[in-house]
Formats: C-alpha cells, structure tokens, sequence
C-alpha cells in the first residue's frame, strides 16, 4: 500500500507557511497539521498555570505537556485546535503565547512528546505539515521538503497585519524585536534547532504573492507524486 502523501513546510515565524500550507492543502485534498499550534497550545497550557518566561523548571513544563491533551480538528479554515476539550485556536495566537510557543519547544522532553505526535498523525493521515522541523526531526524521510522564509522587515509587517485583524493589534517595532528574538532562540537551541538540509526547496516568499508561492509548491508536488 502506498503510504500517505506528506509534505514537509519549514521555516520562521511570520514566513507565511500557514497560510501556504491550508491553501496547499486544499489543493491537494490531504489534512493540514499546523505543528506549531501544538506548541503554542502547551505554552498557553503553561502560562496558565503560572509558568513564567523565562521558564525556571522545565520539568515541570515537561510534566504539563504529559498531562494536557492537544488535538488538531480539521475545519474548513483549516484546523481548531482543542486543549483538553477547549478551543483555544484564537486564545494560542496571542504575542505572548509565540514566545511561550518557543521556550516550551526547547525543552527536549516536550519535543519528543509531541514530535510522537506528529509522527502518528502523518503516518495515519498524511497531509501538509507545517512547523520549524517537520523535514529535519519528524519525517526527515518526507518526500517533499520546503523551506519558506522571507526577509524580517516583511514577516514582521505581515505579522502586524495579521494581529491587527484579529483584534490583538501590536507596534510593528514590537512584532519585528519579538520576531527576531524568536528566530534567534529557535535557531540556536540544542533540540532540533530551526535549519534545513539539501534536500529542501528554499522558497522566499518576500516578494511574491502568496498565490505564486502556493502554485509553484504544488506544482512541483504534482510532478514528483
């Protein structure tokens, strides 16, 4: 039997792979797994039992991630995301909740955790899958690997848009220090730091409509199927 279709999105905050990714996904009529909500949803799970930034016990994070129960439910958006029966797909794209998303994700044991997760979900589903190392940690074997990113002046202005539009507006001075924080850490921690290998597609998507960059992934997932 053919196993299911994955293909493997990476790359930083802001790059657009979200938005990518549901359209790609449409396209191709598979799931979408945004992983990263994964991560915001234990990070909102941990500031709301009072776990500060920077997080003094990862242990205790850890134990968090073993007890809450995260779930992505297709929709036609895309996907809800449920933590322990609650939606929480609004309340895990709050600023605050980015940077929980990326201190919770350098804690190994939380990686392994859901990376567990992930991995199940492809090998049941298949689907475009979206996050900083689905290529590299998840399913290095992905048949298809793409890199999208695009300068941080325009991430970040894309970023401020977006938190505009849902009613969480930001100085875009304090979206592009938050942003470039977060590529730092994400880029420099010891579990699967943010980076790709030659096996990827590097697909900037700085100054090109997200309706280019959507129709040349597909394009080429097509020709390689």
């Amino acid at each position: 039997m053919k196993p299911p279709l994955i293909v493997a999105i990476d790359g930083p905050s802001g790059a657009g792979k979200s938005t990518v990714a549901r359209a790609l996904a449409l396209r191709l009529a598979v799931p979408y797994i945004d992983t990263g909500a994964m991560y915001r949803a234990v990070g909102l799970a941990a500031r709301e039992r009072g776990v500060p930034l920077p997080i003094p016990d990862p242990d205790a994070v850890a134990a968090i991630a073993g007890q809450v129960r995260v779930e992505l439910i297709p929709s036609a958006e895309g996907s809800r995301v449920l933590l322990d029966g609650r939606d929480v797909s609004e309340a895990i794209r709050a600023p605050e909740i980015s940077l929980y998303a990326s201190a919770v994700s350098a804690i190994p044991a939380v990686r392994r955790r859901l990376v567990e997760q992930q991995q199940r979900l492809g090998r049941e589903r298949g689907g475009i899958m979206e996050g900083r190392d689905i290529g590299t940690k998840v399913f290095p074997e992905a048949p298809f690997k793409f890199f999208l990113t695009a300068a941080p002046a325009v991430r970040a202005r894309r970023r401020t848009l977006e938190l505009a539009a849902r009613g969480t507006p930001q100085p875009y001075e304090s979206v592009l220090e938050e942003m470039e924080k977060r590529d730092r850490d994400d880029a420099s921690r010891a579990d699967s730091p943010l980076t790709l290998d030659a096996r990827y597609v590097l697909v900037d998507s700085s100054d090109r409509p997200f309706e280019a960059v959507v129709a040349d992934i597909e394009g080429q997932v097509r020709e390689g199927i």
